[in-house]
This record gives C-alpha cells, structure tokens and sequence, in this order.
C-alpha cells in the first residue's frame, strides 16, 4: 500500500463512519416520529398481496411508466441506484489498491457487461430528469409548474450526486484501463476503455478517484441525515414500506373508492357508545394522524405530480395536494421534539406534560405544538381553511402519487374533527347537512315527491314490496329524483331497461341519500343515520337473497360508489353497478339496438367517482361507440387523468369563491374539441358543465346529457325527440 493509498483509505474510512452513525441517528428519529401516530392494524393484513403490489410498483415501476419518458428516465436510475451500490462498495476496495475490485463477482466480464450497461443508461436517465426539472423549473416564464413550492435545492443536488457518482465510477475504470489493471474486455466496457484511452497512465488516479465517489456518495449521506424531511432523497428507502402498507394492495385505485371509517385507537369509531373526550374524532393534531399518515408525509418525493393534477390548484384555489402533505410533514418534524418529550395535549385540551418537563422542553418545539392544526395565517395556522374546504375529493392527486400516499383519507379526517367538533366549515354547506337530517336529501325536496319522475311514461315503474321478481333493483338517488335534468336522465335509464326486457323495481319513498355529501365534507354521524337506515331498507329488500342477486343499478356515481364501495363497511353487501355498465352489456348482447345513430360530434367527460374511484372508463365509452357517427372525440384530460367537474366532496354545495371556477375550466376543454354534445355519467357533472356551458354563452351551441339519453335517442329515436338535457341559459 502506497502513501496515497493510506492516505485515500483513512479519509474514505473517517467520512464513512461520520456518515453512517448520523444515518443511524436519522433513520431513529424517523421511526420515533412516525411511531408517533396513531395504531392501523388493517395495514397487516394480506401481507403476499402486499409484497406483490410493492414489487411491482418499485422494480417493475408500474406507476411511474404511465409517464413514458420520465418514468423510464427514473426507472434507469433508480436501477443505477441500486445495482450500482455495489460499485460504490468496490470503491473501498480501490482506496486501499489500484487494481482492487469485489471479491467473487468482480472479475466476471457478465458483471462488467452489466454495470456499463446501467451506468449508461443511468447516466442518460439522470441528464433527462435534470432536463425535465429545468424546463419546468418554478421561476420559468408562463404557466403552473409541478414544481412550485418543493424545495429545489434539494432535487439538484440529488440529481447532482447521482451524476457525478458515476462519472466518477467511469473515470475509476478509465484509470484501470490507462494503467493495464482493468480486467474486463473492449467488447464488454466499450465506455470505459475509450475514457481510458484519453486518461494518462497514472496508477494512483483508481484510488483518488475512487476516494472522490466515495466522498460524493457519504456527503449525499451526511445531507440527508442532517436533513430528515428530505423527501426527494429519503423516497428511495420510504417508497419501500409506504406502498407495501397502501390501503388496497389489491385493489387498481388504492386509496380511492371508499373513505376509510373514523377511527379511534386503530378501530372504528361506535357512534352509539363515542365520547369525545376519550375517543377520537377525526384529526385535530398531526400527531392524531395513523402512522401510515405520517410515514406518508415523510415519503413525499416533492415532484409535483399530484398537485399538476389538481381541479384546485388548476384553477388558482390555495390547494394543493402536495404543499399540504409537505406543511403536515414540517408540523410533525418540528412537533416532534415536543412529544417525544412526553408533551401533547388530550382529547380534552388539557396538557400531558408536567411543568418540570415543559422547562426542559426545545423552545421551537413547543412553540410548534401551540400552533392549530387548522387555522388562517393570523393564527399561524399549518392548514388554511381554504385549502381544507377546495377540495373535491377527485382522487387525481391520489392517482397520480407514484409512492401511493392517501392525500383525501387525510384531508377528510382533518373535515371530521373541523365540522363534528368546531362546527367550522363553509356556511352554505350546512343548508345542506340539514336538509339531509330533516328531509333525507340535500335539496331539501319533500320525500313524498321521489317517484315524481315516473308521471307520464307509458310503462308502469315497480315498486320493492309490490313486486317480487326482479333483477335489479334500479337506485334512483336524490339527484335523480328531485332534479330536473337528473329525472330525464332517470326516465331514459327506466325506459331502456323496460325496452331491454330487464325486471327492475324501485323503492320510491323509502329510498334516502346514501350520505355521500355528508361523508365527504367530514359529518360522519349523519352519513352513520342516513347509511344504516338504507341498508335496513336494502337488506329488507333482498332478503333471503344472496349476494350475487343483490343487485342495485345506480345512476348516480356518488351513489354507485357508496352503495357498493363504503355499505359493507355497516354490513350491506350488494352487487352494484353503474347504468352505463348495465346498458353497455344490453347493448353488447342485444337486447338493446341502435338504429339512429346521433351525429354532431360527441366528446365524454368521465366523472370522478365512476373513473378514477371506481375504475369504470369503458361501458360508457362503449354505449356512445354504439350509438353515435364517427366515434368520441376525446378530451386532452379523460380517463384517469380526466379533470374534475367541481362538484365532488359536497363542494356541489358550496360556492366557489377563489380563482376560475372549475366546471368552467372543463366546459372550455370540452368545447375545444368542436364537439356539440358534451356525454356524462353523473347527475353532478350534468349540472355542473351545464351551469359551465350557459356561463360561456354557449347553451344553444353545446348539449350536455347523459350517456343513457345518448343511447335512448338511438334506441328509440322518436320517443327521444325533444328531450335536451342543457338547461335554460341563466338557470
């Protein structure tokens, strides 16, 4: 061993050990942080699926390579990452001697073969991404950037270390090759001999430079260590646990669908028994969050992908889903020092802590706990009000997280505890909830008007207990009940059903709102009355029957999700299904025909609740296929990047204040297209892009209806005629 090579191995051997004891040190504070939340034993269970999921998600990047380029750019490096970890090994090897190497495997030309191959595809990963972060750089001229509001200095520098890492790994075997000690062939290492041929021929450079990737690679160590909410780095190991233990390992839309029930210490909150001053409601401190919540607030990566994806944050609202995970997980951090100390408040406010512990307390620390959860800037609030009450409960931000954090579990946890115990939450709303208490639904129409929509057809409408043959029972909803373009959207779905020969009843007056808008803007205890009641009324109407021949058809997608998604959570178990997926099978088996086909170009908006929430992106595609001239012409933004109507998680109730209004967003993309009919599945998104497509003056232009009146008016041509769904301009 040479004086450099003494010198090369003390440096890597001193920077190594300050390295790794302050990843110690970190990765316990992490842990003791997220240990801090709540219990979540249901994230335990089915751990194969579990494993699978993560596999997936993580090698196979299932997620990640929705986006093509970015995603395989990220794919390449996160393998360099990994794989190459080994060279960074080696490079211990190589301070102590030039011509060192790992033991065994080191020699293999299939191992070199293998590395140069990573290393440069690496490299042209990690120079895409660099690319990608500057061209939608924040302080770039026009437009929104997913970027706006992480903290860049900690993507560059990553993005740095990684490429100078390997460059300096090609720049250690172009030292071997200028020396004769590389021991890997022309054919294998292509990259390295050509470095080496214009390297000189100086045998200390291996451990220089080796000692230099060393150094690159424990000062990225040292950074992140000393900097435990730095997401952009920490990812890589927190994306493992974070997916593993997502809500649905098994389920396509993990996190969306149903909202998780209210919990008090790992299990779900019994409104007949709950006392508020030893159980849980909702969440009223970071601490109040599962565990699972706070491991998500650490796995953050900062990439915008959620926010970019957002109706709030698209139209200038102070949401976005991304700087609110990063505000909870700075609270929590900031908080922790505080209650790992032994501080924290109860469930009645009072103080855990004793005065002599508070006199010992991190001054910063307790100056963080003072803060409310919720609250406006003049309270030094961590969540302003306005960006709790933006959201629509869309799920894009949800969809789109490549490391599967539940942003809408928590942001309706946080309602929970606002409207249940502050009764704080937007003035208008509360018209609604009670109207849901008093007449069951949220227009507060009297419940002896629901089967008003059956006047006029000529086909009796059956009822549950009048009947005992039918198929399916058809969920009419409030919506469809009580508003007038709903109902024809109801008088279509019934009429098409007859017409296919299916036996369907209804349950009239004893049918009430699932509670979906309850639910969703936090007031779980009237979604637990309306809920149980109808799942009494459902269970009486099937009784006897097996699940299988529990079938409800709902037009409503808030409805279909409910019904199906959260009723079995209060034991209502039922098959449901949504009226395009019913018509789209009558269709494909004929009992239902086409024979006009309706011209005029037609484009579908695909409501949040059936697609993204539920998945169901092709009946209603196949139904318009069926029955319209040259086929959809689709949105930019469809599918499961289809952009929000504005009305979800009960902001159909609440006036939109802030910024361009979203259903006007919509409409625009829409009529872009040059379509003159504007398709949907949900009686929300009817009103919404209707009420959008008056605003823009284009109501004699632009027909907004429902896929089912799409396919009447093909079926049944003349029955059909006349009924436009787009309401009077100024309704």
């Amino acid at each position: 061993m040479g004086s450099v090579q003494i010198v090369t191995t003390i440096l890597a051997a001193a920077i190594t050990a300050v390295a790794v004891w302050l990843a110690v040190r970190a990765v316990m504070k992490m842990t003791a942080v997220i240990r801090l939340g709540q219990p979540d034993p249901e994230r335990f269970t089915d751990k194969g699926t579990r494993t699978t999921t993560m596999l997936a998600e993580t090698a196979g990047h299932t997620r990640m390579l929705r986006w093509s380029v970015v995603g395989a750019a990220h794919w390449f490096v996160m393998v360099a990452f990994v794989v190459l970890s080994l060279l960074v090994l080696e490079a211990y090897f190589e301070v102590v001697s030039p011509n060192g190497g790992l033991p065994v495997i080191g020699h293999w030309t299939i191992f070199g073969l293998a590395t140069e191959i990573i290393a440069v595809l690496g490299l042209v990963g990690i120079l895409v991404l660099m690319a990608i972060r500057l061209r939608n750089r924040p302080t770039r001229p026009g437009g929104l950037s997913r970027f706006t509001g992480s903290t860049m200095w900690q993507g560059y520098f990553v993005e740095w270390v990684v490429l100078l890492v390997l460059i300096f790994g090609f720049l250690i075997r172009g030292f071997k090759v200028a020396t004769d000690q590389f021991e890997y062939p022309v054919w294998a290492t292509p990259l390295s001999h050509a470095i080496g041929n214009g390297l000189p021929a100086w045998e200390a450079g291996v451990s220089v430079a080796a000692l230099i990737k060393i150094a690159i690679s424990m000062t990225w160590l040292i950074v992140i260590s000393l900097n435990v909410t730095m997401g952009v780095a920490w990812h890589r190991f927190l994306a493992f646990p974070n997916i593993f233990f997502k809500r649905n390992p098994g389920r396509a839309g993990s996190g969306l669908g149903a909202l998780r029930p209210m919990m008090s210490q790992g299990k779900p909150l019994d409104f007949e028994e709950a006392d508020p001053e030893s159980d849980q409601f909702g969440v009223a401190q970071v601490e109040q969050f599962t565990w699972k919540g706070l491991l998500d607030f650490s796995t953050c990566t900062e990439c915008g992908r959620c926010q970019s994806q957002c109706p709030a944050w698209n139209t200038g609202k102070p949401l976005s889903p991304k700087l609110l995970v990063l505000s909870l997980r700075d609270h929590a951090y900031a908080k922790a020092p505080y209650l790992l100390a032994g501080g924290g408040k109860d469930l009645t406010g009072e103080e855990k802590a004793t005065a002599a512990q508070l006199a010992h307390m991190d001054v910063l620390a307790l100056a963080e706990a003072e803060k409310p959860l919720i609250g406006g800037a003049e309270d030094g609030g961590i969540i302003d009000p306005d960006v709790l009450w933006s959201c629509t409960t869309c799920g894009a931000c949800v969809e789109q997280c490549p490391v599967d954090i539940e942003h809408v579990d928590h942001i309706v946890d946080m309602r929970r505890y606002q409207v249940l115990i502050e009764s704080s939450f937007p003035s208008e709303a509360g018209v609604m909830l009670r109207n849901l208490e008093n007449k069951g639904n949220p227009w507060g129409a009297p419940p002896n008007t629901r089967e008003d929509w059956t006047k006029g057809l000529d086909f009796e409408v059956p009822r549950v207990g009048e009947v005992e043959d039918f198929e399916y029972l058809f969920w009419v909803g409030c919506a469809g009940a009580f508003e007038d373009r709903a109902k024809k959207t109801t008088r279509a779905v019934a009429t098409l059903l007859n017409e296919a020969g299916v036996k369907f009843a209804i349950l009239g007056e004893g049918e009430t709102c699932t509670g979906d808008p309850a639910r969703r803007i936090g007031n779980e205890f009237v979604f637990q009355m309306l809920a149980q009641q109808n799942v009494e009324t459902l269970n009486e109407a099937f009784d006897g029957r097996e699940k299988n021949k529990r079938k409800i058809v709902a037009t409503c997608p808030h409805c279909f999700n409910t019904l199906g998604n959260e009723y079995g959570q209060l034991g209502g178990e039922f098959e449901v299904v949504h009226h395009t997926q019913l018509l789209a099978h009558l269709v494909s088996t004929g009992k239902l025909t086409p024979v006009q086909p309706v011209d005029g170009g037609v484009t579908y908006h695909d409501p949040c609740y059936l697609g993204r929430h539920n998945r169901v992106f092709a009946p209603p595609r196949e139904v318009l296929d069926s029955s319209i001239e040259g086929g959809i012409t689709e949105m930019p933004r469809n599918s499961e990047r289809s952009f929000c109507c504005g009305a979800g998680g009960a902001r159909m109730w609440m006036e939109e204040k802030i910024g361009k209004r979203i259903n006007v967003d919509r409409v625009e993309e829409a009529m872009a297209t040059g379509a003159k009919t504007i398709a949907v599945g949900c009686p929300f998104c009817s009103t919404m892009l209707n009420d959008g497509v008056n605003g823009k003056g284009a109501g004699e232009q632009v027909e907004v209806v429902d896929v089912a009146s799409v396919l009447l008016r093909s079926v049944k041509p003349a029955d059909a005629a006349g009924a436009k769904e787009t309401a009077p301009a100024g309704s």
